[in-house]
Order: C-alpha cells, then sequence, then structure tokens
C-alpha cells in the first residue's frame, strides 16, 4: 500500500477484501442476503450524501474567501465525494429506479462549453449541438430549441429543468459530479500530457475576477451542488426502510438477487470494462476519460471495482470507517457450488490486485489519460490488465447466475468490446 497524496484520494485503499469471505451462518437464505444487499445500499447513498454536503460546505467557503487553499480543498471534497458515490454504482442496472436517476448525477462526457469560457482550441460550433459554447454563465440569454431564455439566476430548478439536456442533446451535462468538477477545475488542455485543469481561484472572486462573471460562476456552482445534494437525498429516501427501490426487493429476494448479479456483471463489462476504459484506450483520447477534468479517473475506477465487491461479499466500509455487513451472495453461492464461489472470490481479487496497480500508477508515475495515451505501452497494459480481470469476473459472474438457477438476466454490453463478446455466446 502507498499513501496518497490528497485525503480525498486516501479513502479509495482504506479496505483490502480478504481471501475469504466471512462466514455468517451455516446456512443463508436468499432473503438474508436481500437484507444485507439493501442495507449497504443504503449506507452508500447516504454516505455519498454526507460527503455532497461536506463538498457543498467547501464551496461555501470559497465563495465567502476565494483563495487558491480554498479551491483546493473543495476540490479535495469533491475527490472524497466520489469514493462512496462510484461504490453506489454497482446498485445500477439491476435496480431500474436507479438507473434512471444515475443521469442526473453521473452523466458524462460533457460538452463544458454550453456552461463557461472555454480554449479557442474547442470550437466554437458543433453540427450536433447547437449549445455547444452558448457559455451560459457570460450569456444570460441563450436559445434553446428556437425559443430565446434569459437566466438572470442560476437556481436547481433552472439546472434541472432548463440546462439539463437542453435541446434534447445528452452532452448538455449541466447538473451532477461533472458539471461540477468543470467548475472546480476548468478545462484539462494537456491532452496526454501530465496536469489537470487550472481554474485559477480568482474565478470566483467577485472583487478581483478573472475571466469575467465571476458571481455568475459562483452562482453556478453553488446551484450545482445544492442540486446535487437534493438528487441524492431523494436517493437516499428510495432506500430506507419502506422506500421505493428497497420495497421490491426486500418484497422479491429472487428479483433481489437477480438485481445483484445484474449490477455486478453489467459495470463489470459493458460499463466500466467497455464504455469507461476500453474505448478510451482503443482511441488514445483523454476525452474519453471519466473524471477528466481533474485527473481522478483511476481513482474513481477504483472505487467502482470496490463497489462490486462489497455486493458479492456483503461488506462495506463507510466514508466514517464503519462498517455494513452480513450474510452475503458468496455465502450463497458456497452453499450451492464451493468451487464456483472459490473461483468468484479471485477473479474478484485478482480484479481488485490490478486496479490497485493502477490507482498507485495514477499516484506515484502519471494521471490516467497518460495511461492510455498512444505510443505509451506500459501504460495501455496496466489499463488493458484491468479490462480483461473484469472481462474475465463477468464470465463467472454468469456461471453464478446459472448456479444459483436466477432467471437469465441481462448484462450490458459494448461496442468497445465486440472482440469479447465470444465470452457470453
Amino acid at each position: 500500500m502507498f499513501m496518497p497524496k490528497t485525503a480525498g484520494l486516501a479513502a479509495i485503499l482504506l479496505f483490502a477484501f480478504s481471501t475469504t469471505s466471512v462466514s455468517f451462518a451455516a446456512e443463508v437464505s436468499r432473503a438474508e442476503v436481500t437484507d444485507t444487499y439493501v442495507r449497504i445500499g443504503q449506507a452508500v447513498f447516504e454516505d455519498a450524501l454526507s460527503t455532497a454536503k461536506s463538498l457543498r460546505d467547501a464551496i461555501l467557503a470559497l465563495e465567502a474567501d476565494p483563495t487558491q487553499a480554498n479551491l483546493e480543498a473543495a476540490r479535495a471534497a469533491w475527490i472524497a465525494a466520489r469514493v462512496p458515490y462510484q461504490q453506489s454504482e454497482a446498485f445500477r442496472f439491476g435496480n431500474p429506479l436507479v438507473d434512471a436517476w444515475e443521469g442526473k448525477v453521473n452523466a458524462w462526457p460533457l460538452d463544458e462549453g454550453l456552461l463557461d469560457y472555454v480554449d479557442a482550441s474547442y470550437g466554437a460550433e458543433n453540427d450536433y449541438n447547437s449549445l455547444y459554447a452558448a457559455n451560459v454563465i457570460a450569456n444570460p440569454t441563450i436559445v434553446i430549441d428556437g425559443m430565446e431564455v434569459t437566466i438572470s439566476q442560476f437556481t436547481p430548478a433552472i439546472i434541472a429543468d432548463v440546462l439539463q439536456e437542453a435541446g434534447h442533446v445528452e452532452a448538455n451535462v449541466a447538473s451532477g459530479y461533472h458539471a461540477i468538477e468543470f467548475m472546480l477545475w476548468g478545462q484539462d488542455l494537456h491532452g496526454t500530457g501530465p496536469g489537470a485543469g487550472e481554474r485559477p481561484a480568482s474565478d470566483f472572486d467577485v472583487n478581483n475576477c478573472t475571466n469575467g462573471n465571476c458571481d455568475r460562476r459562483i452562482g453556478y456552482l453553488n446551484a450545482a451542488t445544492d442540486l446535487l445534494v437534493s438528487d441524492l437525498e431523494e436517493m437516499v429516501a428510495n432506500w430506507v426502510p419502506g422506500g421505493a427501490a428497497r420495497s421490491p426487493l426486500v418484497a422479491d429476494p429472487k428479483r433481489a438477487i437477480a438485481a445483484m448479479l445484474t449490477g455486478m456483471g453489467s459495470l463489470s463489462y459493458g460499463e466500466l470494462a467497455g464504455e469507461r476504459m476500453k474505448l478510451g484506450l482503443l482511441l488514445h483520447d483523454p476525452e474519453e476519460e471519466q473524471d477528466c477534468f481533474s485527473d481522478n479517473t483511476y481513482a474513481s475506477h477504483f472505487d467502482d471495482v470496490r463497489g462490486i465487491m462489497n455486493v458479492y461479499f456483503g461488506h462495506y466500509v463507510r466514508a466514517d470507517g464503519s462498517v455494513v455487513e452480513g450474510p452475503s451472495l458468496s455465502d450463497l453461492v458456497a452453499q450451492t457450488d464451493a468451487a464456483l464461489n472459490d473461483e468468484m472470490t479471485q477473479k474478484l481479487q485478482s480484479t481488485h490486485a490490478k486496479a490497485e496497480i493502477m490507482v498507485e500508477r495514477g499516484h506515484n508515475i502519471e494521471a490516467y489519460d497518460q495511461m492510455i495515451a498512444e505510443g505509451n505501452a506500459e501504460g495501455n497494459e496496466v489499463v488493458q490488465a484491468v479490462i480483461d480481470s473484469l472481462i474475465d469476473q463477468t464470465a463467472s459472474i454468469e456461471r453464478v447466475v446459472s448456479s444459483l438457477g436466477i432467471d437469465q438476466i441481462e448484462i450490458e454490453v459494448s461496442d468497445s468490446l465486440e472482440s469479447a463478446d465470444a465470452v457470453f455466446q
């Protein structure tokens, strides 16, 4: 293990899974496994909410005193907020309510020219997006779908109902973690070279403003963060006892087991291995890295890996260091096929180990956008090793589906992994 360079990154390596999962009973039931799953679901979204509130506090401190130190503190709070949220992504795919909501808080990539000033190299036009360089912070009046819209003040409702996917264009991302990330860091103009976004703190200083419109910029950042908090409050309410996400799972444990395996498989394969990793590696394109403004991508990928393990082993380390655990999928599989559970455990641990290598490289050597650069054979190999391991573990997840007698579930695929699709045929 190594010591991360920021407090925000410190949380990503606090918990490494042991070689065997904890057994909670001689025999566990699907209902008991479901109970662990929904308790972890509640806890991980509660942690996402509490860290988002800490981010909001840090942004209010930046508004009150727009120093570089306070900007760095807000950035660290953003990175810390990503840790529990990324672990919550294992609850997507198998839970339609979560999947339908996710785009409000984690949509990417985004056409950042919609929001604020960008470098001239960004361009002023895009064939698919009339708002590609609208810059709503500098321009209170914009045209959306042929209608003139004036935004005198940014509010959560304006961001959610007017700007998010404005003009029915998915790249017009105005809400969530990545819009906030762009506001805190600005564009990363380094390509596949070293360095992240370099927005100065003076961009938020209304008395000594750089790049104009500092009052509107900090106003946007405040409104976007308030919206993130309220969206997470909505999801927490869905996972408390009696909540809309939790109740159907408790009522039908077989459905819950299917949701767990769908989430594990889809995040492993189509989403993480495919859209988030293989596509960027194929194109050697830093625009295809998820946390592209902050260069935090390697940490976010690692926490997705952790989230998958949390679900299988029924063990989640909370933001405060406490643990939520109980009878797990691992226990359930071991009752049916001990060898398969050993196989699944080994595959998950292998992916975790390869992802740790990626994190260590990201901390000590180079950022993720440098790892995927053309000609960087060693960095490419580190990323590809994680992709290969995610693909390999998904094959075992499908065998777990069969072993537990779950009706055929649909695992998300990716065009970027077309050559690997034969694994699932």
